[in-house]
């Protein structure tokens, strides 16, 4: 059990690192071509990414948190960091949003020049590098059950976007001032404001999913069956009245009825209920069974 904690934290944390270090260096060659080929779209498309490595530095320390065994304060663990580092990874990424609106609206209003081809190649660079990224982040977060990961690796999947239209209006800009046709200049900014329309409703969405994963989220019926089937199955267990699964950051929390002979003692009692805690915590998501002992009623004696 130990182990297998530790080798997600281990894994997560590789992550979240790969994306601190391969943000730094795209926001960087992104910002110093955008400011040299006079792209307002790679500038505001750098900023997304040096937003990225915010977020990837959130990620880190919200996984150290969430690593933290249960204390007298908190005894059903940190799990919870997580979820909240992805509440303010979805923040920063719908503030970076609107400076980023703001800014293309701002370039409506003064003269602009046509960006320098160069803009292009390192627009093309980023995606490709950016959607390695996401591929590799999302997986990890999907199989370590990682709230903070995968809302990460959305935000570089958020980048792949804006890259794409960046793409698009460095190009129709560049097209513009080839052709002699004024307005297509302006198709940069353009490409910046759709840029921040996507990192806006992506941020949206993101920090929706965290807050509901957040306010004690309890799986639905069709995900705890195996959980019950596992319960019913141990020596004792007359039947299983309730069973709620409260996801609590990347492991849950599992709150169970069970039905026994009402002429057992209440030591043999105590007995089953640890033998089904047992069970269902061979399943290494899961942090901790609070069990209820009920007296297994027939049909006619509920009536």
């Amino acid at each position: 059990m130990e182990a297998s904690k530790e080798l997600r934290y281990r894994k997560v944390r590789q992550g979240a690192w790969t994306g601190i270090v391969g943000n730094v260096v795209l926001a960087a060659i992104k910002a110093i071509v955008g400011l040299t080929a006079n792209s307002q779209a790679l500038v505001a498309d750098a900023v997304h990414s040096a937003s990225d490595v915010v977020g990837s530095i959130a990620v880190l320390i919200g996984i150290r948190a969430a690593k933290l065994p249960p204390d007298r304060d908190h005894p059903y663990g940190h799990g919870k960091a997580e979820t909240v580092t992805a509440i303010i990874v979805a923040v920063l990424l719908f503030v970076v949003g609107i400076e980023i609106a703001v800014t293309a609206v701002q370039s409506f209003f003064q003269p602009i020049d046509v960006p320098g081809i160069a803009a292009i190649y390192a627009v093309i660079f980023s995606i490709g590098v950016k959607e390695l990224m996401f591929r590799y982040k999302y997986r990890l977060g999907k199989q370590y059950k990682s709230d903070a990961l995968i809302t990460d690796a959305w935000h570089h999947r958020s980048d792949v976007f804006s890259s794409l239209a960046a793409l698009f209006g460095i190009g129709a800009s560049i097209l513009g001032g080839y052709v002699d046709i004024p307005w297509l200049v302006y198709a940069d900014p353009v490409a910046g404001l759709f840029v921040a329309v996507l990192i806006g409703k992506m941020a949206w969405r993101l920090g929706n999913q965290a807050i509901h994963n957040t306010l004690d989220h309890v799986l639905h019926e069709e995900d705890t069956e195996e959980m019950r089937s596992s319960a019913a199955e141990v020596d004792g267990v007359c039947a299983v009245d309730e069973l709620l699964a409260r996801e609590h950051g990347h492991y849950v929390i599992i709150d169970i009825k069970i039905a026994v002979d009402p002429a057992i003692t209440v030591e043999a009692g105590h007995g089953i209920g640890k033998k089904v805690k047992e069970k269902l915590m061979e399943d290494n998501y899961v942090q901790d069974v609070l069990v209820h002992i009920n007296p297994y009623l027939t049909t006619e004696e509920r009536e």
